[in-house]
């Protein structure tokens, strides 16, 4: 049976990052960056290479003058010195010279090549060049890497270790990101108890929060986690508590409209301004997020299945906006479905945990069949959706598929 009252996953998903507003930037060294959001572009401050270079070690030549070498007919040049990589020196080249470059050395004056040392016999004090070097030859141009005033990275991109090594060439030596965000997550139920704690029987662990926060610890978000009774005084007193120590609260469990699902009455207590609860998602269906003080507050059903379809749908593209993330999100390429997929209802966004197999043309998506529900999340590579309009996508069909390795 469909819930009339609960909003499709796009509308959901709009309005979730509508309402979340990037935390503020923070300066950091520039190696501390990495994997971070940039808060502005940020711009070149220098030429790289800041001189013409020399790509080989070798002759720096006026090309005109090697025009015509070939090993049966070398061109002879006197040797007039050495510039290696970092000297200041220059030493002109004039017609009939050249001049002894190693890698990275500033092109001398005059030349406009260089002819890399294997094509070069010495005799004394003097080369015989023995071939031909148009304009340009092994030189690596001043700025080529990057030119002053050139964005080198752009305002919401995340930072690789290319990119970082990039900034430094462009002379950055710290970075302005968005701050990291602080995620508190709260667990409901009498049944929950803390991972390392004696198991009681008809008790489980806490493997909700621990996945949740490993997410958020993948995007070096820090976490807070909390377990809690189904008692409304407390978990009214630890929802407070986290909405005033962290940038956003994820509440796991609690979240339908049974005797002791009183997460979202506990936060109409608290003054929170409610988005949506109810999704018309299968698994995931009692999603909910609104806003606590201003702060993004995301409501997951307790199962485990629904409990990271949520996470990973609703709260993560939500708590990445909040880092500053430009395409909040997880990363989608397309694949071929190995087999027929069926969707429950028309009106219903289905979605399937699935492993990828790589071919030659596309990735290929086979559904996890047979496991228990904590282990395909656990041995799941990827999640396809079977998106409202549809309640089959035949073998063969091309589509989206959201990547969790």
């Amino acid at each position: 049976m469909i819930d009339d009252l609960a909003i499709g996953l796009e509308e959901a998903l709009g309005m979730t990052l509508d309402r979340v507003v990037p935390l503020a930037a923070e300066t950091v060294a520039l190696i501390e960056g990495v994997d971070r959001v940039v808060s502005h572009d940020l711009a070149a401050l220098v030429d790289s290479p800041s001189v013409d270079a020399s790509l080989k070690d070798g002759y720096a030549v006026l090309s005109e003058e090697v025009a015509a070498a070939s090993a049966e007919h070398p061109v002879r040049l006197s040797v007039t010195g050495m510039m290696a990589a970092g000297e200041k020196q220059d030493i002109r080249v004039v017609p009939g010279t050249t001049v002894r470059v190693l890698t990275g050395a500033k092109i001398p004056t005059g030349a406009d090549a260089v002819v890399s040392e294997e094509f070069v016999r010495i005799e004394g004090r003097e080369v015989l060049v023995g071939t031909f070097a148009e304009i340009g030859r092994n030189i690596l141009a001043r700025g080529s890497d990057v030119g002053r005033g050139k964005v080198v990275a752009r305002k919401g991109s995340r930072l690789t270790p290319g990119m970082v090594g990039m900034l430094a060439a462009a002379g950055h030596s710290s970075v302005s990101v968005i701050r990291t965000p602080m995620v508190g997550i709260l667990a409901t139920g009498d049944e929950v108890v803390a991972p390392g704690q004696p198991l009681p029987e008809g008790k489980l662990y806490a493997s909700n929060i621990t996945t949740l926060g490993a997410w958020c610890r993948r995007y070096r978000m820090k976490t807070r986690l909390a377990l809690v009774r189904d008692d409304p005084e407390e978990i009214y007193n630890v929802l407070k508590t986290l909405s005033n120590h962290a940038d956003a609260v994820v509440t796991s469990g609690g979240a339908w409209t049974g005797d002791r699902d009183m997460v979202v009455r506990i936060l109409d207590r608290l003054g929170w301004q409610r988005a949506f609860h109810r999704i018309r998602i299968g698994p995931g269906k009692a999603v909910g997020f609104g806003l606590l003080e201003g702060k993004p507050v995301f409501i997951l059903p307790g199962g485990p299945p629904s409990n990271l379809m949520g996470f990973l749908q609703i709260a993560l593209p939500g708590l990445l906006k909040l880092a500053g993330h430009g395409r909040p999100g997880l990363p989608v390429i397309p694949v071929r479905t190995a087999s027929d997929l069926l969707g429950r209802h028309p009106r219903w966004t289905q979605f399937i945990f699935g492993m990828i197999e790589t071919r030659s043309d596309l990735p290929v998506f086979y559904p996890l069949k047979g496991a228990s529900r904590l282990q395909s999340m656990a041995e799941a590579e990827a999640v396809i959706a079977i998106p409202e309009g549809e309640t089959v996508i035949p073998a063969g069909t091309v589509i989206p598929a959201q990547l969790l390795e």
